[in-house]
């Protein structure tokens, strides 16, 4: 339910088969978690190697019981795991156990199931589960779900290449309504984009006031007070930018509402770049005091940590760079600090036009403005084209198993 009291959409079995065109056509067995945890303690070694034979790779068959380890399955194999641990509300896939294996059992190639079980009203279940243990358990396992339904029943609420019916004028299903929610590898939205297309647009159906580009807590580790500050961050017209004082490497243009993890990463290795820079083997005490954990990611060894967060920010999120400006050094935090430890002072390369906007609340129209490129000009029409032909293709939902490495996948949902 919006702030407002407009309904959203409703959490039923019903909203659920709707959004996939899905119509039970004879009676569904029930399915719970007992059911599966009973019927996992009896599973027969048959079954298991008949699963084994199927769906694991030929150099791992098992020797021993259950869990089994993710890598081990084939390629048909990951994508059965992957489907089946999103219904039952499992983040990671790096075992398989009892429960998994219960329901892989059903499946044979070229085959449909043996059972078709009521999915819908399980995961119905437990999404209202969840939201009642929410307060408590500070966990929610079926954002998944949740994003599907708000696209399928909100459609125009998001700014983005959609196709609501098919060639018979019929609704079609949520898989194929749009693009921005398969994140594999080739997908035509970039990480950025999902951001702000998406993302930004369900908070904003579910709160009251306008979500900042950058969280209190963010703000607060940049900028803690007048004393003591380790950069700023600039609002441009379509992209932010993090500028962390010593760093010499060009930032990323991050999202204009940027989130935790994304933050993250660009703290660490702008950050751990500038600690490497300056202090790096000097003793401890010179040593810049680099958070160890921040939003999902731990960084644990100063020389390789920051460079494995510019990796995934270059490599799997597909981020691109801002312009290079160094040496950034505004309020002298480096400088200070170096000749506090016996080392030359560091001066700041001023562009007071550009400074003069820094750790504003908001982009201000007339302001900041960093143009594209011809090349990504040319680029960006290009990825338009490829989203308005995407509704029409089929890839994005049948290749599911090539998903982007630090992504989800709506695979699950297709199933």
């Amino acid at each position: 339910m919006a702030p407002s009291g407009t309904v959203l959409f409703h959490i039923t079995p019903q909203a659920k088969n709707q959004m996939l065109n899905f119509e039970p056509t004879k009676s569904l067995a029930p399915l719970s978690m007992k059911l599966l945890l009973d019927q996992g303690t009896k599973l027969p070694s048959s079954d298991i190697t008949r699963i084994a034979q199927l769906f694991m790779q030929l150099d791992f068959q098992p020797r021993q019981p259950p869990p089994y380890i993710h890598v081990w399955f084939n390629e048909t194999g990951r994508l059965l795991v992957d489907m089946i641990s999103s219904i039952l509300g499992f983040n990671t896939g790096e075992f398989v156990d009892e429960t998994v294996l219960v329901l892989l059992s059903m499946f044979a190639l070229g085959q449909p199931p043996i059972v078709q079980y009521d999915y819908a009203t399980f995961i119905a279940d437990k999404i209202h589960e969840q939201f009642m243990n929410l307060e408590r358990e500070r966990v929610f396992k079926y954002t998944s779900y949740i994003s599907h339904l708000l696209l399928y029943y909100q459609p125009d609420s998001f700014p983005v290449f959609l196709k609501k019916l098919d060639a018979k004028g019929k609704r079609r299903s949520v898989i194929f309504l749009s693009s921005i929610c398969h994140h594999v590898y080739y997908s035509p939205y970039t990480y950025c984009e999902f951001i702000e297309l998406f993302i930004y647009s369900a908070s904003s159906l579910l709160v009251s006031t306008p979500l900042p580009g950058l969280t209190d807590e963010m703000q607060k580790i940049l900028q803690l007070s007048k004393s003591y500050s380790i950069g700023d961050w600039y609002f441009y017209q379509n992209h932010t930018v993090i500028n962390i004082y010593g760093c010499e490497l060009a930032p990323y243009r991050l999202p204009k509402y940027v989130p935790m993890r994304l933050f993250s990463l660009e703290y660490f290795w702008k950050f751990g770049n500038s600690d490497m820079i300056h202090f790096y083997g000097k003793s401890k005490k010179a040593h810049l005091k680099i958070r160890h954990q921040l939003g999902p990611f731990i960084f644990n060894k100063r020389e390789e940590a920051w460079e494995e967060a510019n990796t995934m920010l270059k490599n799997f999120l597909l981020l691109k760079k801002s312009f290079y400006w160094a040496p950034y050094d505004p309020n002298h935090f480096i400088s200070l600090r170096r000749i506090k430890y016996k080392l030359a002072d560091y001066e700041h390369c001023s562009i007071p036009k550009i400074e003069q906007y820094a750790n504003q609340q908001e982009w201000v129209e007339g302001t900041l403005i960093e143009e594209l490129s011809e090349e990504e000009i040319a680029e960006k029409s290009i990825k338009n084209l490829e989203k308005a032909v995407d509704l029409e293709s089929f890839g994005q939902v049948f290749f599911t198993a090539l998903r982007h490495p630090t992504e989800s996948t709506s695979s699950a949902t297709a199933s």
